[in-house]
């Protein structure tokens, strides 16, 4: 299980470093680091909101983008096995390979 915190919109994972007994949470899907460590959830939220804020103002300041930006595409590779079990799963299902992997790829994110 990933533990996450959503920080004004922005979704962190989260992690416990036991070197310096904190919690320490990294933004996802930013062009750069904006990490931030409490010792508690109330903690976590307001040091997220904080170093998020340096981060979107340090972007601003430079005219930079703060989201990363994605093409929608991506190659994967698996075992020929996997890919005739799944070419089988999609037309079985009425679906391009593609189509069907979006739908399955996109519900397995919506999980987490």
């Amino acid at each position: 299980m990933i533990n996450q915190m959503t920080i004004d919109g922005v979704k962190a994972v989260i992690t416990y470093d036991p070197d310096i007994d904190l919690f320490r949470g990294e933004f996802m899907g930013l062009n750069g680091g904006a990490d931030f460590y409490a010792a508690d959830a109330e903690g976590l939220r307001r040091e997220g909101a904080i170093s998020l804020k340096v981060f979107m103002d340090a972007c601003h300041e430079d005219g930079a983008q703060p989201f990363k930006t994605y093409s929608g595409k991506f190659v994967l590779h698996i075992p020929p096995d996997d890919h005739a079990a799944v070419s089988r799963a999609a037309s079985a299902s009425g679906k391009s390979l593609n189509q069907w992997a979006v739908e399955v790829l996109k519900q397995a994110a919506q999980q987490r």
